[in-house]
């Protein structure tokens, strides 16, 4: 029997979790009962139009947790796309900021990582276009089973080049399960996508590490689309969720230009709810007096314009 390879974080942190935390974890969630009813707001305007015509400006538009369409060098990207009305048994608490139909045809989709909630197939199934899939190591297998051939598979600080936009795979601090047995079997990661005039990374899933300082050093980083959101209770999520305050902390390690906050509000996957995140947010980003002009909290289906 051939012996599966399993993928490690940097110092080789483990977040290995026993029965006795999860039932902790359930516990202290009965008595910790939060209010679901306030929800991240929709953009009361749609840009489907200008996405769908635009080739020549770059773009960002939040879709919802960590789902990004992405437009640069006329190509459309995107991150992590989960449409899915459910995830486990709770549902989805905001709709997706665009329609899967009124998406423009995608040339490049960018995995982080294999959880249910960065990697769902049936949105994929129904993603309009022909797109290349940037996936960890480990993960090609799953694509190719399942029909999709463009699927080029990355290590951690591998590169690669496509239509004048290079795209660095980097690491993460988390880990990764869809069956009962390939915990780990792939790998995880943030992915940053660079031209002439912009850089944007992509963290993808990640508690606090020292490769926020690393990737400092190799890459020139001007917009950081965040994680801040699934870090409650913090004993049990800490390794593999930031929380806000240190997500600005390692902003600023890397030196980026504007932060845009993501993996909040979509899903309960913790016990924080996207409101409380978002004013951690706000108080740390307050506390250090930092520039408020470089915060760009997104609507749901907002668009920002680079």
């Amino acid at each position: 029997m051939i012996r599966k390879h399993r993928y490690a974080n940097l110092d080789h942190v483990d977040n290995t979790k026993t029965f006795s935390d999860f039932r902790r974890w359930q516990k202290e969630r009965k008595n910790n009962k939060k209010d679901l009813s306030i929800q991240i707001e929709q953009a009361p305007v749609k840009e489907t139009d200008q996405l769908n015509s635009n080739h020549t400006n770059a773009s960002i538009t939040w879709i919802g947790h960590s789902t990004f369409l992405i437009q640069m060098n006329g190509l459309n990207m995107m991150t992590d796309p989960v449409w899915a009305n459910r995830m486990g048994f709770q549902k989805r608490l905001t709709k997706p900021g665009i329609a899967l139909d009124d998406l423009p045809e995608m040339d490049v989709v960018f995995i982080s990582h294999g959880h249910y909630d960065h990697l769902d197939f049936p949105t994929i199934k129904k993603l309009k276009g022909n797109p290349t899939y940037y996936v960890p190591i480990g993960l090609g297998p799953a694509f190719k089973k399942r029909g999709y051939e463009k699927v080029i598979e990355s290590n951690w600080y591998d590169s690669f080049e496509q239509h004048n936009i290079t795209f660095s795979f980097v690491p993460a601090q988390h880990w990764t399960k869809r069956t009962l047995t390939d915990t780990n079997t792939s790998h995880w990661g943030g992915w940053i996508m660079e031209n002439k005039e912009h850089s944007i990374y992509f963290v993808g899933d990640t508690g606090y590490f020292r490769g926020f300082q690393e990737i400092a050093k190799k890459f020139n980083i001007q917009t950081v689309l965040m994680p801040i959101g699934a870090y409650e209770p913090e004993w049990f999520m800490q390794v593999s969720h930031i929380n806000p305050e240190d997500a600005v902390k390692a902003f600023l390690e890397l030196k980026g230009k504007t932060f845009i906050p993501m993996h909040y509000g979509t899903y309960r996957l913790a016990d924080d709810t996207g409101p409380e995140a978002m004013a951690r947010l706000d108080a740390e980003w307050s506390r250090l007096q930092l520039d408020a002009s470089q915060l760009k909290k997104m609507l749901i289906g907002e668009t920002y314009w680079l």
